[in-house]
């Protein structure tokens, strides 16, 4: 088994479940030291399911050394303590920086209403607190660790949300702030030689969105959001990507962009866990289908793609 990442010195946010856990899972497998935090720990370390002890008995099944943290994302101490650890442990050494940590899905998909005017003021630090500032927070003590050491990577998991709308004003702001967020950093951090990057899922089947899925079924319920699920992402599919992102050794040609976990499959030609490639919107056929249309993606082929610029053209973003 390919071993890439043997010696390296990873952090996950947010990995007790979804996306953040299929990325640590992937991380061992490809032999990293994977640090992940998250609030669900249990007091006698038992590995229960959706805890971090679970996450890293998984992680540590497929070949890879995992420190489970527990760390409140919204308490800078906390996350000031857990680079305190990795730099105590580790002899300084930090090689990558996953920020996933997310605790607003139930809002988003539980809210009454998505106008930002009906909705509390607050609900936008209930999306972008647990997010956009966590991952800025995270960030920071992470390149005071990577700078010196003139190395790293910091991944940003954000959502086409940062480019079009989608769930509410205060989900879009939060996404677009986070992949600008990547932007930026990558500018004071090139000439350190740490690249930042933003990192675009498409619809993933997370425990949460399988449970709705199942929950959809038996209500008879299904349409275009949830077919669109069921043909979904893996958690791990993500992970692969992270992985091969994690052990380019020409990463900082793509330092400072937005990148598509679809489009990272084509170029490294992985595919998901089950061996299938999930629909990727920047493929004519898929996005057809994503959009609704039923008979006419029977006549395009998969191989055609939208090129990048017409996509940025069509949602506006200049």
């Amino acid at each position: 088994m390919s071993r890439p990442l043997l010696g390296k010195v990873c952090v996950v946010t947010g990995a007790s479940r979804g996306i953040g856990k299929g990325i640590a899972l992937q991380l061992g497998e490809a032999g990293a030291t994977v640090y992940i935090t998250g609030r669900t720990f249990t007091p006698n370390n038992t590995p229960v399911p959706g805890s971090l002890q679970e996450t890293a008995k998984q992680v540590e099944e497929r070949g890879g050394t995992c420190i489970p943290v527990k760390c409140d994302h919204t308490d800078d101490k906390q996350v000031e303590e857990l680079f305190n650890k990795i730099n105590k442990e580790q002899n300084g050494r930090l090689d990558l920086l996953v920020n996933n940590a997310y605790s607003a899905v139930q809002a988003l998909f539980q809210g009454p209403t998505n106008k930002f005017w009906k909705l509390d003021p607050c609900f936008w630090d209930t999306v972008n607190t647990v997010g956009l500032r966590g991952h800025y927070v995270a960030s920071v003590f992470a390149a005071r660790m990577m700078v010196p050491a003139k190395q790293g990577l910091i991944i940003n998991i954000s959502s086409p949300g940062g480019l079009m709308y989608l769930f509410n004003v205060a989900y879009g702001a939060g996404k677009a702030g986070v992949d600008k967020m990547a932007h930026d950093c990558a500018q004071e951090l090139r000439k350190h030689n740490v690249a930042a990057v933003s990192l675009h899922p498409g619809p993933v089947k997370t425990e949460l969105i399988n449970d709705m899925l199942s929950r959809a079924r038996n209500d008879g319920r299904v349409d275009k959001t949830t077919k669109i699920f069921e043909n979904g992402e893996s958690t791990e599919y993500a992970g692969k990507g992270v992985v091969h992102l994690a052990s380019d050794p020409n990463i900082m040609k793509k330092t400072g962009r937005i990148l598509l976990v679809g489009d990272l499959a084509s170029e490294y030609g992985f595919t998901d866990i089950d061996g299938n490639v999930p629909p990727h919107s920047r493929y004519l056929k898929d996005s057809l289908q994503l959009s609704g249309y039923t008979w006419l993606p029977m006549f395009i082929p998969r191989f055609i793609t939208i090129p990048r610029w017409m996509m940025a053209a069509f949602l506006h973003k200049l």
